[in-house]
């Protein structure tokens, strides 16, 4: 039997996403359960509610599945992520750039170079909290040593971290942002210019306008000192190492199939770690599966902390917890909408919503709000885009522009609330309050601006293509899976 929408209750439909708010509130917030499971107790309470509208098991199931096979593709390149991380930590890639990276401190540009030093570190490694906790430490000690400020050197580190963490392809929170809303990961990414440049371009000029006026001395840092020591004694840096984010450059600008590209770059850099950093093959595969351990170089002595804090991270399974979220997270959403709460809400929104500039700035509104009750990063970007990925193809916009604001207001600004864990590390690993840092973090907040400054004027708005993948709605779903039993 086929449920026509028409004729169900959507209202009922309400009662999971107040279920899951209940949750979030007190079952992660005071109890702190694991949100995979609040996910699933909130598709149970989900499933009952559709069981009681008329819908079938077979429906419902058909439904779950219909909505994960749309995110296969992208949490495979998730997975390829992984791999590409910790295949690039053995085969010297991550670190070489590092090693260069921290040489290009200058004393009399603390602020930009602090800036920019950790926005590629981050960019190359994918690690808000990784470049943070190492490169960010080592320029907190620098400006230490300068009698620079603190927060605002804070502040450049943790804009440089999250710039890069937003526009890294490896970048869980990217491929989170771009899977959610069903966007390519490179289209993603390149969508994203259009406000994190800009923002990232009036961090640099108020940095060097502070700059100039510091009386900064020249100074060294032994943890610089230390770090580059480690480095050049444990890997063989040349210039062959920076073959695979060259090859993942020009696969992105080719515009080439993206698991391809990851898959022979990952391949290429347990290439490297055989013939150039002396690993056998299983090391050099491992690093590539389960992610790269100090371990492998067979050492006694014990190493640089924050050297450890550097290459001990990657692989493949490193990612399965990310994939286990987005299944528990997506088997919610898909009988959510089943049940017709979504659309309830969804309609509620799109009656208020009259302009593009007002749907980026809701969009925005609820993401924040979302992440400001629950503390987590990857929530928010998931249920905003549950919520109004509709109206966006109702105003004819490509979901490219959902996926860039979510994370516009999303995954940069948790480092700028204390009570996320985000703002908790950040300011514990940088020795400075989170509020202190805060009005320093621009690219953290300043793309805000520009998103809500290019909804209203129209530019960086793109259209929605003829190509944009659509997805089947619930009851099309609930008739194809009747069709198929009736045969």
């Amino acid at each position: 039997m086929t449920i026509k929408k028409d004729n169900i209750d959507k209202r009922l439909g309400l009662i999971p996403i107040v279920w899951m708010v209940f949750m979030l509130s007190v079952g992660y917030g005071y109890l702190k359960l694991p949100v995979e499971f609040i996910m699933l107790s909130s598709a149970t309470v989900a499933g009952l509610v559709a069981c009681y509208q008329g819908y079938s098991w077979k429906n419902i199931i058909d439904t779950i599945v219909g909505k994960l096979s749309t995110i296969l593709p992208a949490n495979f390149i998730l997975i390829l992520v992984g791999a590409m991380i910790g295949s690039w930590m053995a085969g010297g890639t991550i670190p070489a750039l590092v090693y260069y990276g921290l040489q290009l401190i200058s004393p009399d540009f603390i602020l930009v170079t602090a800036f920019l030093v950790t926005a590629a570190v981050s960019l190359c490694t994918g690690t808000s909290w990784g470049s943070a906790s190492t490169i960010g430490v080592a320029l907190m000690g620098i400006a230490g040593v300068m009698g620079a400020p603190l927060p605002a050197v804070a502040g450049a580190v943790v804009s440089g971290a999250y710039f890069g963490d937003k526009l890294s392809p490896l970048s869980d929170s990217t491929n989170m942002a771009a899977i959610v809303t069903e966007t390519p990961l490179y289209e993603h990414v390149r969508h994203m210019l259009w406000t994190t440049i800009p923002s990232a371009i009036v961090a640099c000029v108020v940095f060097l306008f502070i700059g100039f006026q510091l009386d900064a001395v020249e100074a060294t840092s032994d943890k610089v000192t230390d770090m580059l020591l480690t480095l050049d004694s444990l890997y063989s840096l040349n210039v062959l190492v920076f073959l695979p984010p060259i090859l993942v450059l020009f696969g992105a600008l080719k515009k080439w199939p993206t698991v391809p590209v990851m898959l022979f770059a990952s391949l290429l850099g347990v290439f490297n770690a055989i013939a150039f950093q002396g690993f056998d093959i299983k090391s050099a595969v491992d690093a590539m599966m389960t992610g790269f351990k100090v371990a492998m170089f067979g050492l006694e002595t014990e190493l640089n902390a924050d050297v450890v804090k550097l290459v001990q991270r990657g692989g493949m399974a490193g990612m399965m917890k990310i994939t286990l979220f987005a299944f528990c997270a997506f088997a919610f959403a898909s009988v959510t909408s089943l049940s017709g709460g979504l659309d309830l809400i969804m309609e509620k929104l799109a009656k208020r919503i009259q302009s593009v500039g007002a749907l980026i700035c809701s969009t925005m509104a609820t993401t924040l709000t979302v992440q400001t009750i629950t503390s987590e990063a990857k929530l928010p970007l998931l249920v905003t885009s549950e919520l109004l990925g509709g109206v966006y193809k109702k105003f004819g916009l490509s979901r490219k522009n959902l996926s860039r604001t979510i994370e516009d207001a999303g995954t940069v600004t948790e480092p700028l609330m204390p009570w996320t864990l985000a703002g908790l590390f950040m300011a514990s690993t940088l020795g400075v309050a989170t509020l202190d840092y805060l009005p320093w973090a621009i690219v953290n907040y300043v793309a805000m601006i520009f998103a809500a400054i290019w909804g209203f004027t129209g530019i960086g708005i793109a259209p929605i293509s003829d190509d944009e993948p659509t997805e089947k709605k619930p009851e099309q779903a609930a008739e194809v899976a009747d069709a198929a039993a009736a045969k």
